[in-house]
């Protein structure tokens, strides 16, 4: 039934696809469609602008308008579909893809050597299997104690020293802010945040817009955790330079 109410209003011309806002909706109501921030269901939107201060070109604000009425029972349905259609593609993706693995030093292992043209050797260094953040267990034993690094899957094929540079001594978790469910990682990052110990965070991702959600996803899982752990954003060119490093120390405030 449509009512007089307030609802969050997206300026496309102001929306530059950034998806810092998606997060920040706890009703799951937006989400980015063709490269633009849009409400997926008014009766979703509780008008309550939670996403309005995460907005940094300010395509959102709240406007009163004839919408439909806002039905809690749907957003809990829409969750719980969505919790549900993601477990299933989980499982589908195989047991050798989510098969807990944790690797020796890359000394002890040659073979994993590749030469290069001018005759030096790259070496892998990968500790651990799997490394998708939606594949990686909250409990897995490589994450206690350990020196995280939160990778966008992109900065993998534009950062060409990935594994001399960032890699060495850091459990990998990768993943991308656009095409996965941002909830989903969020509540991922907080029970990891909870129980895991971990020492650091190095968040990597592009200098792209829709890119830009992945810092903001690991905070609110920090932020949600109650813990404090040193920070670490870096953001990466198109062309696999380092645009900027912001170091800090993030608790719940």
């Amino acid at each position: 039934m449509k009512v007089s109410r307030k609802i969050i209003e997206i300026d496309e011309e102001l929306c530059d696809g950034c998806g810092q806002c998606v997060p920040s909706c706890a009703e799951g109501a937006i989400e980015i469609v063709d490269g633009k921030a849009k409400i997926i269901a008014e009766k979703m939107c509780d008008g309550l602008g939670a996403c309005l201060g995460e907005c940094p070109s300010g395509a959102l604000r709240i406007i009163e308008r004839e919408a439909d009425e806002f039905d809690e029972e749907a957003v809990e349905a829409f969750w719980a579909e969505k919790e549900a259609a993601e477990e299933k593609q989980d499982i589908a993706c195989g047991c050798p893809s989510t098969q807990i693995q944790t690797f020796a030093p890359i000394e002890s292992h040659p073979e994993s050597h590749i030469s290069r043209s001018d005759g030096a050797k790259s070496e892998s260094a990968l500790s651990h299997w799997p490394v998708q953040i939606r594949l990686i267990p909250p409990k897995a034993p490589f994450l206690k104690g350990a020196d995280l690094l939160v990778l966008a899957d992109c900065v993998s094929v534009a950062y060409a020293n990935l594994h001399q540079d960032l890699m060495k001594g850091k459990v990998v978790m990768m993943g991308c802010p656009k095409f996965d469910g941002a909830q989903s990682y969020i509540d991922k990052f907080t029970e990891i945040f909870k129980t895991a110990g971990i020492n650091s965070i190095t968040t990597v991702y592009m200098e792209v817009p829709c890119c830009s959600g992945l810092p903001m996803i690991v905070k609110k899982g920090l932020e949600a955790s109650g813990q404090t752990i040193p920070m670490e954003d870096i953001v990466i060119s198109t062309r696999g330079k380092v645009l900027d490093q912001t170091k800090s120390k993030y608790a719940q405030h």
